[in-house]
């Protein structure tokens, strides 16, 4: 029996074969077989469970919101099917058309069996919301997600066509329905908005957002599917030519035989111990971003887990960190404008280092205008894109050894954008490097991975009217797992699995702290298998949420077990949190 035994395969909606996440359980590195539970007999009532993620509360304006429920819908039989579209218009009954805050607001509730699936919304083919469902039980569950969207401001202020898509299955077996409530909730400012053709540096929304997604009509998502380590997915763009400046944000989640990278082995051991049903490649992935062919940026994503990954157990009602919120990541282009500022155009692709099935990644181009030019021009000054620095030593002997896995990547670009600003020079670069250890014991019942991923990214821009702006951001990712699992005959299983997951982020503007967080989850939980079956199982969490910014603190210290809150402390005053 292996120690990937106690992963769960899950948010995997394009499989051809429906599955259930607390029904699929994955063995990371070694074996995928199909393992039915029960139903979920801890219910003794008929009143909702509601799940959540640890997260900030969004800073809103003292205002009075506009809210429109723009998308109500069940989503059932929905796998394989198109996205469900809806006409977007935006508020025309407010007492103001200026916001300086837009939220969007995620409802549903599920009652049944049911898989875990991702999620995904787009405005015009720009994905807005990247997610994860919860995983349902009898008397039904309730998870809200809140997201300020107010990045996508332009977007939001013209007509355009919603599309939301969740691949679901229902049958005898899987009996989750998902009734869903979307909201957007605008706040009129409270003060003049940062908007217009004034040069804010980093203070302003884009003008204008491009799409670098797969078009309509489709019976998927509208996100590329990377399905090995050759694949690459390109999109044709072309972009106006008075653009002054121009951001790719990124959206990246990882499932099937790559929903758990971090945990699988090289080739070689998979070769030595003959296994053709071992996911290989080892445990370094990273998502590449080119332009036109040329590496322009890269993504090492946070390890999400999502709702029934690992042991579903661990995430009720506390979801994994990301999980309802999948995190984007941000690539200052605007070095680069000079190359596409021809009215000709060109590609955006996208790939992943040693890529197994599957990784759904899509982007949206952030561009600023400059609205007293019909034309602006640029040139690429600098471009450093160093090969990626990568090592792996393995020792291992049959199922079990130690697998120590070491990769660092930079590249930086430099240019200037001449418009009615003047003559602005920008320089953006990345920093990333990764570690992982790995261990297999216990004739590969065992296994022990400890990865830390520090990705840091840099932009710095001259203009005539100052001297340097800049922005910086210090990002590290964190997972700890241990898993343990022993035969206890009558073909029954015992499992125990521990993971911690951290999410850091500091950013910096102009050299002193704009915000930083501190995101700290531990879980602890077993599972008693019995014939292919989750028997029983108990599992609980604590978790620490620390944020602060120029607006305040906040703080969130709680724990849970077995589907009830224990302990919720929050504080709200930086003093307090000081003290």
């Amino acid at each position: 029996m292996s120690l990937s035994f106690f992963f769960f395969f899950t948010c995997s909606s394009i499989l051809q074969v429906p599955h259930f996440s607390t029904a699929t359980l994955h063995k990371t590195a070694l074996f995928r077989p199909k393992i039915t539970t029960q139903q979920d007999s801890s219910s003794k009532n008929d009143i909702p469970t509601t799940y959540f993620e640890v997260t900030k509360p969004i800073n809103l304006p003292k205002t009075k919101s506009c809210s429109y429920l723009v998308l109500k819908r069940d989503f059932g039989y929905t796998y394989g099917k198109p996205p469900v579209l809806t006409n977007y218009t935006p508020p025309s009954n407010c007492p103001s058309q200026k916001f300086s805050k837009i939220v969007l607001e995620w409802k549903a509730t599920s009652k049944g069996r049911q898989f875990d699936r991702i999620f995904g919304i787009w405005l015009g083919g720009v994905e807005i919301f990247r997610s994860c469902t919860a995983e349902p039980r009898p008397n039904g569950i309730i998870w809200t997600v809140k997201k300020d969207i107010t990045r996508y401001y332009s977007l939001l202020m013209t007509n355009q066509t919603l599309a939301v898509y969740i691949g679901n299955i229902v049958d005898t077996k899987y009996t989750g329905v998902y009734h869903v409530e979307i909201f957007v909730h605008f706040y009129p400012a409270d003060k003049e908005p940062i908007l217009g053709n004034s040069f804010k540096g980093f203070d302003s929304w884009a003008d204008l957002i491009e799409p670098i997604s797969r078009n309509l009509p489709l019976n998927d998502g509208l996100w590329f599917e990377i399905e090995n380590s050759t694949d690459v997915q390109s999109k044709e763009f072309k972009i106006p030519q008075n653009v002054y400046r121009a951001v790719l944000e990124i959206y990246v989640s990882f499932h099937e035989n790559d929903e758990f990278w971090y945990g699988n082995l090289p080739n070689d051991y998979i070769t030595e111990n003959n296994r053709t049903d071992i996911a290989g490649n080892g445990a370094f992935r990273e998502v590449l971003v080119s332009l036109d062919d040329v590496v322009i940026g890269a993504v090492w994503p946070f390890t999400v887990v999502y709702t029934g990954g690992i042991n579903p157990l661990l995430w009720r009602p506390i979801s994994g960190i990301g999980s309802f919120d999948l995190p984007s990541y941000d690539i200052e282009i605007t070095p680069l404008l000079g190359k596409i500022l021809d009215g000709s155009s060109h590609n955006i692709s996208f790939s992943v280092t040693n890529a197994l099935n599957v990784w759904y990644v899509d982007a949206n181009l952030h561009l600023w205008l400059d609205k007293k030019s019909l034309k602006t021009e640029g040139k690429l000054l600098q471009y450093s894109s160093l090969p990626l620095s990568f090592s792996l030593a393995s020792n291992f002997t049959g199922l079990d050894g130690t697998f120590v896995t070491n990769a660092r990547r930079s590249i930086s670009l430099t240019g200037w954008v001449n418009s009615s600003h003047g003559t602005v020079t920008t320089r953006s670069s990345q920093g990333l490097s990764y570690s992982n250890n790995m261990v297999m014991g216990n004739n590969a019942n065992l296994q022990v991975v400890d990865q830390t991923i520090d990705f840091n990214d840099t932009v710095y821009v001259k203009t005539p009217a100052f001297s340097v702006q800049a922005l910086e951001s210090f990002k590290k990712f964190q997972l700890k797992l241990y898993s343990d699992g022993v035969e206890i005959g009558d073909q029954s299983y015992a499992s125990i699995s521990n993971v911690t997951l951290i999410f850091i982020e500091k950013r910096l503007k102009h050299g002193s702290s704009a915000s930083s967080v501190h995101n700290l989850q531990k879980v602890q939980g077993y599972m008693l298998l019995k014939d292919q079956s989750i028997d029983s199982g108990l599992a609980s969490t604590q978790q620490t949420y620390k944020y602060d910014d120029d607006s305040g603190c906040y703080f969130r210290n709680i724990s849970s077990s077995n589907y009830t809150v224990l302990y919720d402390k929050v504080i709200n005053s930086c003093s307090k949190l000081q003290t």
